[in-house]
């Protein structure tokens, strides 16, 4: 190619010169990124009245039986009555509520969450729900997709103090009684990590981890951390304690990197996984070989507790202060 001649120059200069005098104007025509937030604000401006009426709400709207309702969670659960499969969303909006869904979910686990939602539900939207709170794109909002063993949230960080914008849950029931290898279970090497860290554990250690009697699933909320059973983490190697690390990794890989990001700050500001307890509960051993299908670390205001018998429910409740309540 032949190099450029002094016209061809001084018309790339002037292009440049107003490229740098103007860069506004050049800078509005970058994409802005797609989120899950992006994408509610695209639904809500698509939904009808009479659409709004059945799953819109304010902010701190509470239901009679649940509470405020968008914090609430529970293991299988409908926040509002159609389904998104239902005709009561065009194909456009089920595509978008889908895209919702894709974008809080971090690309690796698609094809597991679907599986979770075929043996479950059937597939997705067949008995998933949404609601929404507030008004997206003005002040706080939240969405809130809730099924069978399912409650998930995208908030643009509107609730305060929380990771995931409030408690989660996730499970899977590929057979309801699950035999001890949870065979088909996509969450099952989760437990399978948390167990790898028990292995680790001294004798004297693992005395201490073990606890008789599993905690009600559902309290999940964040307790006095005074005389609560299981192992301190500071009483971890520092082997064991990168095993743990690995451990928390892999409980928050299912997710979109921003929430990932939010439960390590929230987990930090309480004194990290050193402030948390291990416990593996024996009363509940599918198989009785000793690989703990309930176990929990628990947190002054971290909760990851993992129901594995008869079958995988897990309740997640991460916060950056334990005076956040819980709902559920």
């Amino acid at each position: 190619m032949s190099p450029l001649n002094r016209r061809e120059l001084l018309q790339t200069g002037s292009l440049v010169a107003a490229a740098a005098m103007t860069p506004k104007l050049f800078a509005d025509v970058s994409p802005q990124p797609v989120t899950a937030e992006s994408l509610t604000k695209t639904l809500y401006d698509t939904l009808s009245e009479k659409q709004m009426s059945e799953i819109c709400f304010g902010w701190d709207h509470q239901d009679p039986k649940r509470g405020l309702l968008r914090t609430f969670v529970a293991n299988n659960w409908n926040i509002t009555r159609p389904s998104i499969n239902d005709d009561f969303y065009t194909v456009d909006q089920q595509q978008l509520i889908r895209e919702i869904f894709e974008a809080i979910i971090h690309p690796d686990w698609h094809a597991r969450y679907d599986q979770q939602l075929e043996d479950d539900a059937g597939g997705f939207g067949n008995e998933q729900s949404i609601a929404i709170f507030g008004k997206p794109g003005d002040g706080k909002f939240e969405l809130v997709m809730t099924g069978r063993h399912m409650t998930l949230r995208c908030d643009g960080n509107s609730a305060d103090h929380v990771a995931f914008g409030g408690p989660i849950f996730y499970g899977h029931a590929p057979d309801f009684n699950e035999s001890p290898s949870h065979t088909g279970n996509v969450f099952w090497p989760q437990a399978i990590a948390a167990n790898n860290v028990y292995k680790m554990l001294d004798g004297q250690q693992q005395n201490q981890a073990r606890v008789k009697k599993t905690i009600r699933e559902q309290s999940a909320g964040f307790r006095d951390q005074k005389d609560l059973p299981g192992l301190p983490v500071t009483e971890l190697t520092s082997d064991q304690r990168e095993e743990l690390q690995s451990v928390l990794k892999t409980l928050i890989e299912p997710y979109r990197s921003s929430d990932q990001d939010e439960v390590i700050a929230c987990l930090k500001a309480q004194g990290g996984l050193d402030a948390c307890r291990l416990m593996f509960f024996t009363d509940q051993d599918l198989g009785n070989d000793g690989v703990w299908d309930n176990w929990r670390i628990e947190g002054p205001s971290f909760v990851w507790h993992y129901r594995g018998a008869p079958h995988v429910h897990v309740w997640v409740n991460v916060a950056d202060s334990s005076d956040v309540k819980l709902n559920a």
